[in-house]
């Protein structure tokens, strides 16, 4: 089945054809889940647990959002992770958490305490499977987040669960989307990829065949590219 829309061009209606969905593959973070309450506070309270008091995580989100932004390649590996957190509690008065208790704030994100699932992604997960679509996940993640999923008991929903530290080429690359495409058996155009990143999600999975759908929970897009709740997915294979 093909689907069709209208668009403006010049003036005139134009119709596009939309290939029937016939698979969903996510994003993680920010699209199912996030850090709970905020990575700032998780990283205050491990450091308080070994013995740095009054670190403000409201700081320490300042500085990792600064850091993370400041990352020209990120691949997710363990030493990546390390040079992150140092750059994070930079000016603190620490030693570098590398040299001291990184290992624990590792393992603490491996934790499903330390995670939220968005109230919307079990209902809307339900409802999709009830269509009998395929679901996926595409992530630029670690080793971590398989069993993270395991625990978070979101993992038996997918068909598919696809990480960049096992595929080697994270988002962006058109090679990661493919890689999933083949494991799901769905040709990319009939696979619709939903995710928060402009660049990591929209644009890669574009590039790569896929349907795209950008989840903007705090309304910062223009309405006609995004959604707000996975809810809204439900039409795309009803």
């Amino acid at each position: 089945m093909e689907r069709h829309s209208a668009s403006v061009n010049q003036g005139q209606q134009v119709m596009t054809t939309r290939q029937k969905v016939e698979a969903i593959t996510f994003d993680v973070g920010g699209t199912l889940i996030k850090p709970w309450p905020s990575v700032g506070h998780v990283y205050a309270k491990v450091a308080a647990e070994n013995g740095l008091k009054n670190l403000s995580p409201e700081i320490l989100n300042r500085q990792f959002g600064a850091a993370w932004k400041g990352l020209e390649s990120f691949n997710h590996g363990r030493e990546e992770w390390a040079a992150l957190v140092d750059k994070t509690f930079a000016g603190t008065g620490t030693e570098p958490p590398s040299q001291t208790f990184f290992p624990q704030l590792y393992d603490r994100f491996s934790e499903p305490e330390v995670w939220h699932v968005f109230e919307d992604v079990v209902p809307a997960l339900e409802v999709l499977a009830s269509h009998r679509v395929k679901l996926g996940i595409i992530s630029n993640w670690d080793e971590r987040l398989i069993p993270l999923l395991r625990r978070l008991k979101l993992d038996t929903y997918f068909e598919a669960i696809v990480v960049s530290c096992n595929v080697g080429f994270p988002k962006p690359s058109s090679i990661i989307f493919e890689h999933a495409a083949r494991k799901l058996g769905v040709a990319p155009e009939r696979i619709l990829h939903v995710g928060d990143s402009l660049d990591h999600d929209i644009k890669g999975a574009t590039t790569a065949g896929f349907q795209t759908r950008l989840i903007d929970r705090n309304r910062e897009s223009e309405p006609s590219t995004r959604i707000k709740f996975l809810h809204e997915l439900e039409v795309e294979v009803a």
